[in-house]
């Protein structure tokens, strides 16, 4: 076997593992995106999107707190999350080599690796205990906990690829570094960032274990950040567990609601950090 017939083989045998490594990934996922859709796609109607769930017994309902309640929990945990996240990473950016960035850089890499029933623990320890109940606000903490490691991380890498000539130039010119910082830097990595935030987003939208310990759930709407209140993992968990049928309906209808969601911010994300590589 000379040569040319060797590397032949070995650039075949390489092609058809790699193309049996990416049906082994999207057949699953393609199987439960499909079964979510038969299961759930019956129970998707008006009243799914305006109405609250039905008292045990009554037929219909729908996930309208569900929905607001997990809008303002990602709200909320953004709010806190972001700002942490990407001031962080700008200053690991400016002041990678010292030692106080080396060990906020571990902290943040051991935080996004703890489970986040742990976070949820903490979150409950820390709040839930304190104010003596549990509350939107509670919940808002655990998520801004995972959702910080990664926009911090993320972030930090998009800033590392801004050229260092504009951060010199703005210097030169006599410009604060606070401002070269934020006007420069962080500017020109904007695409990137937003899709580091979209990914973090994607990625607490879904958590159920940290709001059993901190939001709890609530059948109504939530008035006060002080109460519990109801978020659709909270709702799809409770009711795919109930002995119900037509909470078992709902549950899925919710389930391919939420799927939807974080695919659509998923293929943001990727779009969004393709065009910055493309310009």
């Amino acid at each position: 076997m000379n040569i040319v017939t060797r590397r032949n083989l070995k650039n075949s045998i390489i092609t058809i593992s790699m193309v049996c490594a990416t049906v082994a990934v999207l057949v699953p996922l393609g199987l439960i995106f499909f079964h979510i859709m038969k299961m759930g796609a019956s129970s998707i109607n008006l009243d799914f999107f305006i109405h609250i769930p039905k008292p045990t017994g009554e037929t219909g309902g729908g996930m309208a707190n569900g929905m607001v309640g997990s809008a303002l929990l990602i709200a909320l945990a953004s709010t806190i999350g972001i700002p942490v996240g990407v001031f962080g990473a700008l200053y690991l950016v400016e002041f990678g080599g010292s030692r106080i960035s080396n060990t906020v850089r571990f902290a943040a890499d051991v935080l996004s690796g703890v489970p986040s029933i742990i976070t949820g623990m903490v979150a409950y320890t820390l709040l839930v205990v304190p104010m003596k109940g549990f509350s939107a606000l509670a919940g808002a903490v655990a998520l801004s906990l995972i959702m910080v490691p990664i926009v911090l991380r993320t972030t930090e890498e998009q800033l590392k690829m801004v050229p260092g000539s504009l951060r010199e130039a703005s210097l030169a010119l006599g410009v604060p570094l606070w401002r070269t910082s934020l006007k420069v830097t962080l500017r020109s990595a904007t695409k990137g960032v937003m899709t580091g935030i979209l990914l973090a987003i994607a990625r607490i939208a879904g958590e159920t274990a940290p709001l059993l310990f901190t939001a709890l759930g609530n059948q109504f709407w939530s008035k006060k950040l002080t109460e519990p209140i109801a978020a659709m993992p909270l709702q799809i968990f409770n009711f795919a567990i109930a002995p119900y049928e037509d909470w078992h309906k709902l549950a899925w209808a919710g389930a391919l609601v939420l799927v939807t969601i974080m695919f659509g911010l998923s293929l943001t994300a990727r779009y969004l950090g393709r065009s910055r590589q493309q310009s």
